[in-house]
């Protein structure tokens, strides 16, 4: 059931981004430092999926940095079959075209 979950998840999760709804996408989490503030942050939080999605600073599209592309579907967390985020912090079904600032190479 999972699948089923997911989708909805995902759903909900385009509609809040597609709609203008605001995240932290900037500044990107670059330095170990932002990276440890940023899951300190997600670790606090309640169970709040639009908290989750606004401090890990997702977009609907990929964010473009120095020529490089950012996206999920680049991100070593993507799964790619399953169309989820793995970090332990996130664990979200994700589109491949979306982007967080906790994206890694």
């Amino acid at each position: 059931m999972r699948e089923n979950n997911d989708k909805d998840t995902r759903e909900t999760i385009a509609t809040l981004l597609v709609s203008g709804f605001p995240t932290e996408a900037f500044p990107r989490a670059d330095s170990h430092e932002m990276i440890l503030d940023i899951v300190a942050r997600l670790h606090a939080l309640p169970d709040d999926l639009a908290q989750k999605l606004t401090v890990a600073g997702f977009t609907p599209e990929p964010v473009d940095i120095d020529g490089l592309s950012q996206s999920c579907e680049t991100c070593m967390y993507y799964l790619v079959h399953q169309r989820f985020c793995e970090l332990p912090e996130l664990l979200l079904p994700v589109e491949p075209e979306w982007s967080c600032r906790l994206w890694r190479i």
